[in-house]
């Protein structure tokens, strides 16, 4: 045997995992494109520049930086000034700006719903200048999506929709859009976490990104490296207001049934199952006999609901819906949602350790119903209460740590229109404490069409605010 043979095993031993890793290296970085400029060129005729004009109505106390009905009684004395003065006011244009994406050739668009929701005139810019006045054809609040058109003469340049749900954490995503005005501005990244919720409203499964998205954004698309559109840019989470890395973007596969429905009928009916939800941790798995946490935990059932001519009881874990696992709370709500009304569904729980299959015939969520899911309740208030979290409290910059909190209140809804606002902390309704999910349900249920006494807390202050239901 030749003496050198040892060594130069050993450096042969070394020398192929080398190769192994750079030829790994090789294949992994070769899905990293060398330039977006390709892709860019070709996707951003169908991203248009969206401006929308309204008229709102100020006064001189608008200028004040407290509300007139938060002006304290010892400047009203020395100004010798009523309780609620009548003050003149005078309307004024206010213009804002946002990104849209077109989805078909003769002209239909989708945009969020917070771009356009307020507007008198829609203008849509295209990349090469040319303008169009567009129409709504249909909004949707509870997904922030809206769908509008131009009428055009000739076909336009238009997206295909991707697969969201295919989506991996890491995977390369482009954005275009219009930030702050700038028109067809074009940042990449990747795909930073699926399933995200914000508590902007009840049916949220964002796409979290840290492609740069800023004001202006909302509203453009989100594509894949292959350019088919998998999201909708939607919201950004910063203290400034720029971008600092978390992008948040409607999943094309939530988009699609909804614009489908906008399309067809100018409104979307979403399924209801009837349940109130919580999430599965590890000390409620051990509990329940589960091997890990998974699922949605059945907190409550609405008397007469789907569920409960079904059978499901509190208690049941959903693991499954329709062939599709619940890995996590919040796929139920959106997963009932996207389900046509009347159809009969396959639902996997878990009750007593066992694994139980149950058929449920879905029925139309109605306007004055309550959308349970999870931890939040939107009414017909026009409001979403969620559970105060000391996540929440703290993205917030609030003090308190349990309790109700508004997470979000939809523009001239009859909250708005009492002058609730997103983050007041709820004490009482009606004069009674409110210290669950499930009491304030049970009591607007019983007051749907009263007005309704509210005890708040904002800024270390209490008031209390009348709603009105329309």
């Amino acid at each position: 045997m030749n003496d050198d043979m040892p060594g130069k095993a050993n450096k042969l031993f070394i020398f192929f995992p080398v190769l192994i890793f750079l030829w790994g290296a090789t294949t992994s970085f070769a899905a990293r494109p060398d330039s977006f400029a390709d892709l860019a060129e070709k996707l951003s005729p169908a991203v248009v520049n969206i401006s929308t004009t309204q008229t709102v109505k100020t006064s001189m106390m608008s200028q004040l930086p407290f509300n007139d009905k938060e002006l304290p009684d010892m400047f009203r004395r020395f100004f010798n000034m009523p309780r609620h003065p009548q003050i003149p006011q005078r309307k004024r244009q206010v213009t804002s700006l946002g990104s849209g994406v077109i989805i078909s050739s003769d002209g239909y668009i989708i945009t969020n719903n917070h771009v356009v929701e307020e507007a008198e005139t829609i203008n849509v810019r295209f990349a090469n200048h040319e303008e169009e006045e567009a129409e709504i054809i249909g909004r949707d609040p509870k997904t922030d999506l809206a769908l509008i058109k131009i009428e055009v003469d000739h076909e336009l340049e238009f997206v295909q929709f991707g697969d969201s749900d295919s989506l991996r954490v890491g995977d390369w995503v482009i954005a275009i859009g219009n930030p702050f005005g700038l028109e067809q501005t074009v940042t990449a990244g990747i795909v930073s976490a699926k399933g995200r919720r914000i508590g902007g409203t009840v049916y949220e499964n964002f796409i979290q990104t840290d492609a740069s998205i800023n004001p202006g954004n909302s509203g453009g698309p989100l594509f894949d490296i292959k350019g088919k559109m998998v999201g909708v840019n939607t919201a950004i989470f910063s203290r400034s207001g720029g971008n600092i890395g978390i992008g948040f973007a409607i999943p094309v596969n939530m988009a699609k049934n909804v614009v489908k429905q906008l399309k067809e009928e100018g409104k979307v009916t979403r399924g209801w199952l009837g349940v109130m939800i919580q999430k599965v941790d590890q000390e409620l798995a051990d509990q329940f006999k589960m091997d890990h946490p998974v699922g949605a935990l059945v907190g409550d059932v609405v008397p007469e609901s789907p569920a409960d001519k079904a059978g499901i009881k509190a208690g049941d874990i959903i693991i499954e819906y329709e062939g599709r696992e619940i890995t996590e709370m919040n796929m139920l709500p959106n997963l009932v949602a996207q389900t046509p009304v009347g159809e009969k569904v396959e639902v996997i729980l878990i009750r007593d350790g066992k694994r139980k299959r149950i058929k449920v015939k879905i029925a139309k969520l109605k306007e004055d119903e309550l959308a349970l899911a999870g931890n939040e309740i939107e009414s017909s208030l026009g409001m979403t209460v969620q559970v105060l979290t000391p996540e929440l409290a703290k993205s917030l910059e609030i003090e308190e740590t349990q309790g109700l909190i508004i997470a979000g209140v939809t523009s001239g809804s009859p909250a708005a229109a009492a002058g609730l606002r997103r983050g007041d902390i709820i004490l009482e309704i009606n004069r009674q404490p409110i210290d669950s999910l499930g009491s304030y349900a049970a009591i607007l249920k019983k007051n749907k069409d009263r007005r309704i006494l509210f005890l708040i807390k904002r800024n270390a202050h209490t008031r209390f605010v009348v709603v009105k239901p329309d």
